[in-house]
Formats: C-alpha cells, sequence, structure tokens
C-alpha cells in the first residue's frame, strides 16, 4: 500500500523533523515490510501562482486552437504580465492557474525555457495537475481558488513535495492496509497521539433507508446503507483529493468513486456506491443460485458459483459480495441519487470468489484479509459528509443497519506467558501497557489477564497471539538469539549415515541431485508403459492438486526425473546423468479408507491416530538415477564412451555397496526397461532367499520414443529404506585386511550356457576358491569360432593372498581349480578350449 506522509501527519502527531526514512525505519521495527520510500513532487525552479489577465484565441493551421495569455504572476505594484502560449481551453480571463517560470523542472526532467512558439515567445508555461505530477486528471489546466494570493510559491501552496511509503503489511493485519492502521501504529512506535479518523459522531437511524436483506448472516453480519440525494454530477474531484488518490496509486474517476476510494484508503472500509435510480426492490445478500450470471464493473460477463456471496435486488444479482459490483447498477456521469454500502464480509468467503473469478480488487485484498466489523456506519458516514461537502449533495437521514456488529473475542493471558514463550523478562506493567497500545481493554482477574481484543485486530484469536504483540512492541532486537544445545553423544541415525553415503557416491560418480515434485499425471505413467494391473498405477488423488495434468502423488520417481532429463537435454546439455531420492506414495490393492475428522478441541486418541495413520498410503524412500549420452567424455586420450545399461547397473551396485549390503543382479524383464538389458536388484537373505529392491537398465525403444529421449537411455530405480535396512541389519562392514605380502594372479576362462547369469558364476567361483580371494573381476564376454551357439565364454581374473605367506603356485592353481569345479558344478561351465 502506498501511503503519503502527509497524509499520515493528519491522524498522528509524527515529530516535525522526521522524514519519511525515519518513519519507515519504526514500521520496519514494528514487524512491518517497507518496500521503498518515494518522493513525489520533484518540481525544481520557479513555480508560483498566477492571474490570467486576459487572452486571444488564435486558431492554427493544424486544425488547433492556442491562447496567446497575458498573466500576472506578482502581486507587486506595477508588475508587468507575461506573454504565455497555452493550449488548454478550460480556463478563462482572472482565473488563479500555477506558472512554470523559465529556469522551473518539472517532473520527468522537462526543462522551462522561454522559447518562440505559434509566432510568439512563450515566457513560462501554464501547468496542469499531471504536469506538476499532482494526479492524472486530464482535464486541463489546473484552476486553483479564487482567493489564492499570486507570486506564491505553487509547489508548497499546493503541497505537491511529500514523501510516500511503500508499505506491504502481512496477510494476517488487514487493518494495516489503511491510513488508519498505520498512523495508530506509528502513535504506538513514537508514543505520541493519534487522531482516529473513525471517531466520528454517527448519528442514530431515524427510520429505515433502502431495504436490506441479509439471507447469511454467517457470510456478511453487518450491512450499512446510506442515501444521498442532489449530488451535482458535473462536479469534480478537488484537486487535493485527486493528488492524495494519485500518491496512493489510484486515479481519478469521478467525484462518487474517488470518495469511496478515498474513504477506503483512509479507513480500510471499501465501500461501494449504487444509482439509486437503478435499484429495483430490497438489496438481498445470499448465496448466488446455480446458473445466475452478473456483468462486473470490468465488462465481463461471469457465471456465479452457488459458494458466491452475492449481491442483489429484484433483477438478480447486481454484485459480487467483497469483491466487485455490477454493471446494472453502476453509477454514470448523470448520477444524483446514490445508495452507499457499506458492509463487512467473511474473508474466506471473499477469498475464494475472487480467486474463483480471477478478479482481484482493492476491496478483496482488504476483506480478505479482515476488516474491522465495526466500521461500516463509521465509513458511510464519512463519504456521506465528503459527498454533501465536496458535490452539494444531501443526507437523507434514513439509515439502514442490517445485522449486528459481532461481539469482540475475549481471551485469558497468564501474565508470565509472554516471558516463557519469548525467553525475554517483561515486567507485568509492560504487558500490560504493550496490550493497551494494541487497544486490548485488559482487567485482571484471578485467573490471568482478561483481554477483549479490539474489533479490527481479527488475527488475535489465541493468547500466544498477545504474546507476539508483547514481543513486537517490547522490541524484537531484545529477544536472545540462542542455538538449542543438542545432546551429547547424540548424531545421525545408522539410516541417515546410509543415506547420506548413497548420495555421496552418486555424486562422485558425476551425477547431480534434482528433485522434483512428487506429483504425477496418469500420461506420464503410460509413456513408461506402466499400465492400469501395476501396482504403480495404484495412485493416490490429491484433493486440491496445483494442476489438473497432474493430480496424483507419484508412485515411482522416474517421471520427474525423465522430465528433467528432457528439458537439459532441449537447453543443449547432451551428457545428463541425473539422480533423486524422495519418497513414493503407494496405495494398498483394496485402497485407502477415508481419513477420519479429527477433534480440534483436545489431543485426539490413540484410536484417532491409528484410523489417520491406516488412512496414508505406505511412503517409503525411493532413489534413482537417469543417464543419457557420453558417460566418458572423448579427448586426446581416445574416444568417448555412451551411457548404456551396464553403467546403471554399476551404479545400482555402488548405492547397495554405500549401504552396508550385499547385491545380487539377476536378468528379468520388467516396465519400463529393455526387456533384454534390465537388471533386477537383489539384497540376499540369512534364509538363502533373495529379495527384489528395485531395477536398472536400459530403458525400452518405446519409452524413448515416446517421450522423446535420446537411443539407449538407461535409468536406475530401488527401494533406498529397504536397502538401508538391509544394511543396518547387516551391522558394520570390517575393513579389509592389508597384507604385505604379494599377489597371485589366475585367469579363467569359462563357457556356460547363455541362460546362466555371469553373476551365478561369479558367485560359485568366489565360494570354490576359498579365503585366499582377495578380489575377482569379469573382463572379458566372447560369443563366436570356439564357443558352441547358445553359450558364451566368461573370463575372469582371481586376485589371491595369503595374510601371512607368499602363496606358492601350487596353492595358486589349487584355489584356482576349487573354483573352476565348484562353477562346473552349479553352473555347468567348463574351461574354454577343454
Amino acid at each position: 500500500m502506498r501511503v503519503p506522509l502527509s497524509w499520515l501527519r493528519e491522524h498522528v502527531a509524527l515529530p516535525a523533523g522526521e522524514d519519511g526514512r525515519a518513519v519507515a525505519e519504526r514500521l520496519v521495527r514494528a514487524g512491518f515490510e517497507v518496500d521503498a520510500v518515494h518522493r513525489a513532487g520533484e518540481v525544481s525552479g520557479p513555480v508560483v501562482t498566477g492571474r490570467v489577465v486576459s487572452f486571444e484565441a488564435e486558431p492554427q493551421k493544424n486544425g488547433k486552437t492556442i491562447r496567446w495569455c497575458q498573466v500576472l504572476v506578482s502581486a507587486e505594484e506595477g508588475a508587468e504580465p507575461r506573454g504565455i502560449v497555452c493550449g488548454a481551453g478550460n480556463f478563462a480571463p482572472g482565473d488563479v492557474v500555477v506558472v512554470a517560470l523559465p529556469g522551473a523542472v518539472l517532473p520527468g526532467g522537462f526543462a522551462i525555457s522561454a522559447r518562440k512558439t505559434y509566432g510568439h515567445v512563450s515566457d513560462g508555461m501554464i501547468c496542469s495537475a499531471r504536469e506538476l505530477g499532482a494526479g492524472e486528471e486530464a482535464g486541463g489546466i489546473l484552476v486553483l481558488d479564487e482567493g489564492t494570493p499570486l507570486g506564491v510559491d505553487a509547489v508548497e501552496l499546493l503541497g505537491l513535495r511529500d514523501e510516500v511509503l511503500d508499505v506491504q503489511p502481512t496477510p494476517d493485519r488487514g487493518y494495516a492496509l489503511s491510513l488508519r492502521g498505520l498512523a495508530r501504529e506509528l502513535a504506538t512506535a513514537y508514543a505520541v497521539e493519534f487522531h482516529d479518523p473513525a471517531a466520528l459522531d454517527v448519528p442514530e437511524p431515524v427510520e429505515p433507508g433502502w431495504p436490506v436483506v441479509l439471507e447469511d448472516t454467517a457470510a456478511c453480519p453487518v450491512f450499512v446503507a446510506r442515501t444521498v440525494t442532489g449530488l451535482d454530477p458535473g462536479v469534480p474531484s478537488p484537486g487535493w483529493l485527486q493528488r492524495r488518490l494519485a500518491l496512493a496509486g489510484m486515479r481519478s474517476v469521478s467525484l462518487a468513486v474517488d470518495v469511496t476510494n478515498y474513504v477506503m484508503l483512509e479507513l480500510g472500509q471499501p465501500l461501494h456506491a449504487y444509482d439509486r435510480q437503478r435499484l429495483q426492490g430490497p438489496v438481498v445478500v445470499r448465496r448466488a443460485r446455480a446458473g445466475e450470471t452478473i456483468e462486473t464493473l470490468d465488462g465481463t460477463k461471469r457465471v456465479l458459483d452457488p459458494d458466491d456471496l452475492a449481491i442483489t435486488d429484484d433483477s438478480g444479482p447486481i454484485g459480487v459480495a467483497g469483491v466487485m459490483g455490477g454493471a446494472s447498477t453502476e453509477i454514470s456521469g448523470t448520477t444524483r441519487e446514490i445508495v452507499l454500502e457499506a458492509a463487512h464480509f467473511a474473508p474466506s468467503v471473499v477469498s475464494r470468489a475472487a480467486r474463483r473469478h480471477a478478479l482481484l480488487s482493492e476491496a478483496s485484498r482488504r476483506f480478505e484479509r479482515g476488516v474491522d466489523p465495526a466500521l461500516p456506519a463509521a465509513a458511510a458516514e464519512r463519504a456521506v459528509r465528503l459527498l454533501v461537502e465536496l458535490g452539494g449533495a444531501t443526507a437523507e437521514p434514513a439509515t439502514t443497519v442490517a445485522g449486528a456488529v459481532p461481539a469482540p473475542v475475549e481471551l485469558v493471558l497468564a501474565p508470565d506467558l509472554p516471558a516463557r514463550v519469548v525467553g525475554v523478562d517483561y515486567a507485568a506493567d509492560e504487558v500490560l501497557d504493550a496490550l493497551r497500545q494494541v487497544g486490548c481493554t485488559v482487567v485482571a482477574e484471578a485467573e490471568g489477564l482478561r483481554v477483549t481484543v479490539p474489533s479490527w485486530r481479527l488475527d488475535l484469536t489465541q493468547p500466544y497471539d498477545l504474546v507476539e504483540e508483547v514481543a513486537r512492541l517490547g522490541g524484537y532486537e531484545r529477544i536472545p538469539s540462542r542455538l538449542p544445545q543438542p545432546p551429547a553423544g547424540r548424531g545421525w541415525t545408522e539410516e541417515q549415515r546410509a543415506r547420506r553415503r548413497v548420495g555421496q557416491v552418486l555424486a562422485a560418480a558425476g551425477l547431480v541431485e534434482a528433485p522434483s515434485y512428487p506429483f504425477v499425471g496418469e500420461p506420464a505413467l503410460e509413456a513408461l508403459g506402466i499400465g492400469a494391473g501395476d501396482p504403480r498405477h495404484r495412485l493416490v488423488r490429491l484433493a486440491n492438486p496445483i494442476s489438473d495434468a497432474e493430480p496424483y502423488l507419484r508412485t515411482t520417481l522416474l517421471p520427474g526425473l525423465l522430465a528433467a532429463l528432457r528439458r537439459n537435454l532441449g537447453r543443449g546439455q547432451t551428457d545428463v546423468a541425473l539422480y533423486e531420492t524422495g519418497l513414493v506414495f503407494l496405495a494398498p490393492e483394496e485402497g485407502l479408507p477415508p481419513a477420519p475428522a479429527l477433534p480440534v478441541d483436545a489431543r485426539p486418541g490413540d484410536d484417532q491416530l491409528a484410523a489417520l495413520d491406516a488412512a496414508l498410503p505406505a511412503q517409503p524412500r525411493y532413489v534413482a538415477a537417469v543417464l543419457a549420452g557420453q558417460r566418458e567424455p572423448a579427448g586426446w586420450w581416445g574416444p568417448g564412451r555412451a551411457s548404456g545399461w551396464a553403467d546403471a547397473v554399476e551404479l545400482a551396485r555402488r548405492v547397495v555397496r554405500a549401504a552396508g549390503a550385499e547385491v545380487e543382479v539377476r536378468g528379468v524383464q520388467e516396465s519400463p526397461w529393455h526387456p533384454g538389458r534390465c537388471a533386477a536388484v537383489l539384497l540376499p537373505g540369512e534364509d538363502g532367499t533373495s529379495a527384489v529392491v528395485g531395477f536398472a537398465g536400459e530403458l525400452h525403444p518405446r519409452v524413448v520414443a515416446a517421450l522423446g529421449l535420446p537411443p539407449r537411455t538407461a535409468a536406475l530405480e530401488l527401494d533406498l529404506d529397504a536397502v538401508v535396512a538391509a544394511g543396518v541389519r547387516r551391522g558394520p562392514v570390517p575393513a579389509p585386511a592389508l597384507s604385505t605380502f604379494p599377489v597371485a594372479v589366475q585367469d579363467v576362462a569359462l563357457v556356460v550356457d547363455a541362460a546362466v547369469p555371469a553373476a551365478e558364476v561369479e558367485a560359485a567361483l568366489r565360494a570354490g576358491a576359498g579365503e585366499l580371494l582377495e578380489r575377482i573381476r569379469l573382463f572379458d564376454v566372447y560369443t563366436g569360432a570356439g564357443v558352441p551357439e547358445g553359450a558364451r565364454s566368461l573370463a575372469y581374473r582371481l586376485e589371491l593372498r595369503a595374510p601371512d605367506r607368499t602363496l606358492t603356485s601350487e596353492e595358486a592353481s589349487g584355489a584356482r581349480d576349487a573354483a573352476v569345479a565348484r562353477a562346473a558344478a552349479r553352473t555347468g561351465a567348463r574351461l574354454r578350449g577343454s
């Protein structure tokens, strides 16, 4: 909200020398955000008042008529008038105007000089309000009151030099979206007198005015209607009013509209003006009916929702309550009789309607943050007085007050609660003073302080809100800064350490973490080949999704990662390796029961919490990665190497090992992976069985084509919680013993059936070689001449070492033969060439 400092000074006795920056600093200390302090009226040099002595109208060849004016800019005896060319026509001889003399600089850096134009030397410029930065009125020259003295500084006379504070109150402080609210805060900050502009002597209703019916008093508890007649529609808003609206960021429309806007800015109460001649029957405040429509003041025809609160008459809806009025009862340039609406609307009702219709207005901005429900009568009185004073209108004595102002909120505050919560030793008197400065009425009772909250503080609903006010007014700088002291001997759990190791391993392998939104749509799953029968297709729908295209919680991390991969590829990153760890949401096959409605006035019982847990899907933490492009770049050292299924499988192995668990891999078929290039990742159990915890490999060509990914894109996804749990159960992995004795290397090439997994052959070799085996590595896979059809040759390197001696050739050969024999027995392998 833009707040002119001169306007603030009318309601709060600020120190004379206090500038805008000092005032902004006080507001910041009081808990408000001030975006900027603007200087208005950037006028320099001689700008004075002058009287038009005479003028001659001179038509020009371009069709324009100019006036060659003689303007007297000094009250001194014998002063000569200046000749000035002016193109406006809204002034007459004898009018007092504002004249910028040569040497003056107007807003925008417009310098004034004596110059020849239209055949005359114009010795200055007669100014409009817009040219002076005093408003947006386009009606021509600014004409001052007849008794204005000549030759005086017009900038000072009109109050053009001002400072404007751009204040952004927090959403819970609707009262601060007004001069009244901010002036009250500054009065507290400076400990000076506050002049409440709403402290008006509102006359008691003599008789009912325009009939008003409230059908929904919860959404509209009070509605005040006042009527004025005899308004002169041709009277413009005075310059000071236009000036203040312009400084506050509003344009001048007409006197009636300007007055409602002015009162809204001053008091914080939005108003609406109806043309009484266009109203048909009583005003009724009710919920809209299905199918009802309204054309709002912006010229848009809108279909109302049954949840909208509508202002209606016999013709139907004439306004969306708290948001915008309707065109059918709009005041115009001929309106002489006005019915003013000053009502209070529930914040939630206005907020939903404004967003439903994408119609955010100054009124809705205030109502949705909370407007003082006791303001309507005072705001209506203030607007009526201005219309009478400025527009020559007559206020009808009849007044309608439908409904009643809600009763104030009462809270009980323990006197020591602020000190206990904030950590500052607040004295009892300090607590009382702070609450009274806020506007509360405080009575000390046996059970504590009984606090009656002022009507404008709708955000104070519980004792802790009062504690916040005590801390705010007491000064945030007094609150000590203390870091919490964790208990000694506690740190990360083993699960946390394992998850951190997994992230470090993936980052060390060159992958970049790319967290994604946990939402997904059915098309993303269909593109991955995850059909209706897949457990990953049992989706949990969000009650209020951010996007209708992604209304479900994810059951796999791959859609988000692959979307990130596509974005990177689209921006020229051809070699991409990404990973993510995050929760997935898996619903049971039988579906989820409805969540119970828990009480808010007491702690839920254990059975209620259990029922709530049962209504939630399983939420395991997964880890996934995607690879595309070059895994090893080309360079002077040689050609590069593209990412492939083997890289994904190796990353899966590293993840499991980083968590401290053992791993097995086995070829399988699983969506969305390639049926011949997909491995299941298994954790061996103590009972000899293995549990699948994920998959790794190359994506199916159909998936790659559907998503527009590069060929041979690879991916992995593992149940990280299951992997970490297996590592924790296994316990600490002992560090390998280092031997100073040399290693004995034995190579074996085994021919096995092509269907036999290499992992099974490796496991058999490990078991046969025994304790002397230190490391085994598959270094060659061969098919072709010398190998029967349907078989393949697997070449392994066995590194053997003893901890206490150098192995003899017989010992090394014996270990190798034992390994080959075990592999032959388990897998049918035989030495190649035998």
